[in-house]
């Protein structure tokens, strides 16, 4: 298993991350049954303030992160918000969320970012 990062090109793996989103929340309707535009995933994926990461087993998709980097008006500094995150039910256990929790904290390290924030919901 292998985390990455996604950028420019990298619409495909987005859309699998999507997927992924639709079973883990079963809630498939949200996650793709209106897909975005290449256009639309093209202009988000190259966003400074966007960050996709994604976990690869085997070339597919079995789990990701998706959040934002957002700027703090109280003081100059940013916090990083985990919007959403989820893992392949047939791989869970098996260290991938954590693994990418960890890449997204050097993402914020790298960045200067203040916090990594989520929200939980029931």
């Amino acid at each position: 298993m292998t985390v990455r990062q996604l950028g420019s090109g990298d619409r495909a793996l987005l859309r699998q991350l999507m997927d992924v989103f639709g079973d883990a929340f079963e809630d498939r309707v949200t996650y793709g049954e209106v897909p975005p535009t290449d256009a639309y995933l093209e202009k988000l994926l190259a966003r400074d303030s966007f960050i996709a990461l994604v976990a690869l087993h085997g070339g597919a998709v079995v789990g990701g992160i998706t959040a934002y980097d957002l700027p703090k008006p109280e003081q100059e500094r940013s916090e990083i918000y985990l919007y959403d995150l989820a893992v392949a039910e047939s791989h869970r256990r098996q260290g991938i969320a954590t693994a990418l929790i960890a890449a997204l904290q050097r993402i914020a390290a790298k960045r200067g970012a203040w916090v990594v924030f989520v929200q939980a919901d029931h």
